[in-house]
């Protein structure tokens, strides 16, 4: 199944996921673990 661009999300939904994703890369960097992370985040540990 293919999405639209961007998912079908609006703007401001993408911009919020890209700093979740930020904010996980930050954190990946300083050696936290996804489960951390995660709940930090709330996200699942999978999508962490």
């Amino acid at each position: 199944m293919r999405y639209p661009q961007g998912g079908g999300l609006t703007a401001e939904r993408r911009a919020l996921r890209e700093r979740i994703r930020m904010q996980a890369a930050e954190s990946f960097a300083l050696g936290h673990d996804n489960a951390a992370i995660a709940k930090e985040l709330r996200v699942s540990v999978r999508s962490a």
